[in-house]
């Protein structure tokens, strides 16, 4: 059943525009995007379907790939893919929460610029972020993506992406999706050899942080690097 064929009332389109968006429940903005549910569901029921699959929580919808998604019945890979789309969309606002007019002064502030990149990521990617002298974000840039235990890292791709934005300093920056925040032997290892090599060079590493879902952990802090 269409959305068209639903009572006023049960219109999400409808009630957008006369309450605004806020007053739409999860499942109603996804209705929106699919536009249509199956032949014994609406798409309102559809996507309430969806999301109780899913413990009503968006971020676990979130990680669905497109083929998960289409094993609803009514989801085809079209639907399928507006609600993927949707979510990345909202995952990218997120990324603006930090202002890279301002200098980077912790490592909160790089979790803050970063953790929205890692959010929903089930394998692990490595970034080096290039800053200025006043430490300032000239760039982000991916190194690599890997599995869900790790990633190959290339320090000779590190520099290359430093040195092409004439960055002054680098974080290292990488994700967990383990939600285990302990450094592994690679990771230490990686670091320290970086960081002998900036030196080197002087173009420092001011610090690697490993982010998870819910926390951070900074080489800097604990006096690692």
């Amino acid at each position: 059943m269409s959305i068209k064929k639903l009572s006023k009332d049960d219109r999400p389109r409808e009630k957008l525009l006369e309450k605004g968006r806020g007053a739409l429940s999860d499942a109603e903005i996804i209705a929106i995007l699919i536009g249509s549910g199956n032949r014994n569901k609406t798409a309102v029921q559809l996507s309430q379907e969806i999301l109780q699959n899913v413990d009503n929580d968006l971020n676990k919808l979130a990680k669905l790939s497109v083929h998960e998604l289409m094993k609803f019945k009514g989801i085809g890979e079209a639907k399928a893919i507006s609600i993927a789309a949707a979510l990345e969309l909202g995952r990218r606002r997120k990324s603006e929460n930090f202002d890279k007019t301002q200098a980077i002064k912790s490592a909160a502030d790089v979790h803050v610029l970063m953790s929205s990149i890692f959010e929903d990521l089930e394998h692990e990617e490595f970034y080096a972020i290039c800053l200025s002298r006043a430490n300032k974000v000239k760039s982000i840039e991916c190194i690599s993506k890997g599995g869900v235990s790790g990633t190959v890292s290339d320090g000779k791709l590190v520099f290359k992406k430093a040195l092409e934005n004439t960055a002054s300093a680098i974080i290292l920056c990488h994700n967990h999706p383990s939600g285990n925040l302990k450094p592994s032997a690679a990771d230490k290892a990686l670091t320290d050899n970086l960081k002998q090599f900036g030196k080197f060079i002087d173009l420092p590493i001011l610090d690697h942080v490993i982010i998870t879902n819910e926390s951070y952990f900074s080489f800097a802090d604990q006096g690692l690097i």
